[in-house]
Parts: structure tokens; sequence; C-alpha cells
């Protein structure tokens, strides 16, 4: 299941024309237009392999974003309830911290109408470069009061503010 929805965000990042269509059905205007920009300034995607790694990779020749794609019937995702969430999110942050990349999680709440995608970033301390703003507006994984991560959708930036947002700040 969860291969289908990496599939909807490689399409909508390589700005497939199709998968914008589809994706933006239920949008509103404004989320729609936010969509479409990306094809000013598309992604080339590339599909991790295996488990406990990146789920897909987008890069242009002036940002890389390693990316995790999550999706639930929920709007709340616990990384409590499952110690491979856990581990994978350690070690994603260990990498970009090690190489100086952003992380990004990409959240798909399922049934949702609209722009059902909701981007989110790991408190990795500090980045550099141009990142480091695109970094600094993005919502972070909030830990609980035991110290483990939550995701909450509805504290997530949505995709499209997200595509709109990168594809201004990097023209």
């Amino acid at each position: 299941m969860g291969r289908i929805f990496e599939r909807e965000l490689k399409g909508i990042l390589r700005a497939d024309e199709d998968m914008l269509v589809r994706v933006t059905k239920t949008c509103d205007e404004h989320e729609r237009k936010a969509y479409y920009r990306i094809r000013e300034r598309p992604f080339m995607v590339i599909r991790g392999a295996g488990s406990l790694g990146i789920d897909i990779v987008a890069i242009r020749s002036d940002i890389s974003l390693p990316i995790e794609v999550k999706s639930s019937v929920s709007d709340v995702l616990r990384f409590s309830r499952n110690e491979k969430l856990a581990i994978q999110a350690q070690e994603m942050m260990d990498d970009c911290r090690r190489v100086g990349l952003m992380p990004i999680y990409a959240f798909r709440y399922k049934r949702q109408r609209g722009d059902a995608w909701r981007i989110f970033t790991l408190d990795v301390g500090p980045i550099n470069g141009r990142l480091k703003v695109v970094y600094s507006r993005l919502p972070k994984i909030a830990p609980s009061k035991e110290g483990n991560l939550i995701m909450r959708w509805h504290d997530g930036m949505p995709l499209s503010k997200f595509i709109d947002y990168i594809v201004t700040i990097y023209s």
C-alpha cells in the first residue's frame, strides 16, 4: 500500500501531468495552482529499495531531498508504536546530520479531500546554505513527553505550500 503513495509523490515531484490532474481533483484553486508550479522546476525522483532506508530522493541541480513517505487512515502517526519507525527516523537524522542534508517526511492522510499531503522535517540541528531557510520554515516532528516522535498531520506544511515555496525560493 505504501508504494502507491510513494509513486504518487514521485509523480507530483516529477511534474507528471496525469498525476497532477489526479491529485488536484479535490483541491481548491489555490492548492491546484501551487501544485502545478512544480512544472517550473521539476525534480528527478529516484525510489529507494528495501526497508529502513529512504523511500525516495528528489534531486535537481540546486537541491536534494531525502524523503520518507508515510500514510495512514489516522491523522496522527506515533513512532513509539513501531520500533522500526523509531530506528528509521534515528538513522535518517544521523545520516542527514553527517552530510548536511534536510530530511523530509511526507505524510499522506488517506481519504482526505483537497491537499492530502503534509511535509515535515526532523530536528537535525543547524543546516547551512539555502536549505537553512527552507529548514527553518518546515514543521519539525515533535517528540512526546516520553521522547517518542509523533507526527500530527494537521501540524505539517501542506505539500502545495511546500512546492510553491521551494519553486519561489530556488528560482
